[in-house]
């Protein structure tokens, strides 16, 4: 790869190639646990073991939903409880631009989604435990992605500080960061 950019093209085209299954339709009747991590940096793991094949992973969090705080793997026949430490997905690569008289944030998660910031799919700033705030980005139907350490430093240059604060903004929608 050449670039930044190249890279993103090659991850965003998984999702813009694959329709995601109807995850939210399904209800299906046979409910159980299966044991696949999620970790805090988005990172999969069966029975311990981390998952090799990201192809594998992929196919996985296409059928991943959220209800209540328990994160499920969803058949049409078949509900398996995960565990996520923390959010589902990993933000590995951000591109700022200008749409119009208005900026663009488009993020790519390590599986291949991309998403674009907006009102639809917000950025939120949440507190770790040292009280630091670390934006965090909704994937889709309430799977959120934490950015990684060098795609948040990307998206603090594009802090704009106003009087009252300081705030990003993005597809027609603004975030103040909490101070």
């Amino acid at each position: 790869m050449s670039s930044d950019k190249d890279l993103f093209k090659l991850l965003g085209k998984f999702e813009r190639e694959q329709k995601m299954p109807p995850v939210e339709n399904w209800d299906p009747k046979v409910e159980s646990d299966i044991d696949i991590v999620i970790d805090s940096q988005g990172r999969w793991f069966h029975e311990g073991g981390h998952f090799d094949r990201q192809d594998l992973a992929r196919m996985f969090a296409s059928i991943l939903r959220k209800e209540g705080q328990s994160y499920f793997l969803v058949t049409p026949a078949e509900k398996l409880k995960i565990t996520v430490e923390d959010v589902p997905f990993s933000i590995v690569l951000m591109k700022a631009e200008v749409i119009g008289d208005q900026q663009q944030l488009t993020f790519i998660t390590s599986l291949g989604d991309e998403v674009a910031a907006s009102t639809e799919n917000k950025i939120e700033f949440r507190a770790n435990e040292a009280g630091d705030q670390i934006p965090y980005i909704e994937v889709r139907n309430n799977l959120w992605g934490k950015l990684n350490q060098s795609t948040y430093y990307e998206l603090m240059d594009l802090v704009e500080e106003r009087p009252e604060g300081f705030f990003l903004t993005s597809g027609g929608s603004e975030v103040k960061i909490p101070d």
